[in-house]
């Protein structure tokens, strides 16, 4: 069985997706602070570890986790995300450090770890933002979210050519708007025109095909225009 790790699996499309990869036969390692909403499907194929992937000693238990019992991992999806919707004069430089600590420190932070693990034609992918994209809609009041998914775009992309040698696959998802908990949270009068479950499916094709096709990639998944 092929195997997964996959973040912020507690809710939203992380949650959709690890059940889809467990019921197609991948062993998921599913990592979210509250790991109980997936332990009370008890799905077989699905190990939840309570994670802070902000923290070190959290990622430390990953880390041990991967020594004792895997060894190796196929596929490794950063799904966890963190938002503050809040005008740009507002924002503080704690509220910048909580958005890039989730956004961006947290996906090196599991990405340095995983290295020794991610074997030849393994997949790395980001879930990014369309407002992480340069030169698309930008909306007020996501500054700090909307650049820390611009960060994560350009890292794949550079982690992508550090990697080609070893064969392993970095690309990026760019997300235009999905219904969320997350963002129901930010913007609770807009509905988006995708499911939680719609996207997962997607992602799920994506990371376990698009890497015979496309490395260091940032792919626009969006049925708006804008």
């Amino acid at each position: 069985m092929k195997k997964i790790i996959i973040t912020g699996t507690s809710r939203g499309i992380g949650f959709k997706l690890a059940q889809k990869f467990a019921r197609s036969d991948f062993q998921v390692l599913a990592l979210s602070r509250n790991k109980k909403p997936l332990e009370a499907l008890q799905l077989k194929n699905i190990t939840t570890i309570s994670v802070d992937i902000c923290k070190k000693d959290d990622l430390k238990k990953v880390q041990n986790y991967l020594n004792e019992n895997w060894k190796e991992v196929d596929i490794l999806i950063h799904n966890a995300g963190f938002l503050i919707n809040k005008p740009f004069e507002n924002l503080t430089k704690e509220d910048f450090l909580r958005v890039y600590d989730v956004n961006v420190f947290g996906v090196v932070g599991l990405t340095q770890l995983c290295i020794p693990f991610l074997k030849k034609g393994s997949h790395v992918v980001t879930i990014s933002s369309m407002g992480g994209i340069q030169g698309s809609l930008k909306f007020p009041g996501l500054a700090a979210y909307s650049s820390a998914k611009g960060a994560v775009i350009t890292l794949s992309e550079l982690l992508a050519e550090e990697y080609k040698e070893k064969e392993i696959a970095f690309n990026v998802l760019a997300l235009g708007a999905v219904q969320t908990e997350m963002l129901a949270e930010a913007f609770p009068d807009y509905l988006a025109p995708l499911k939680a479950s719609d996207m997962a499916d997607y992602i799920y094709d994506f990371a376990t095909t698009a890497q015979h096709y496309y490395n260091g990639k940032v792919l626009q998944v969006s049925n708006t225009t804008p």
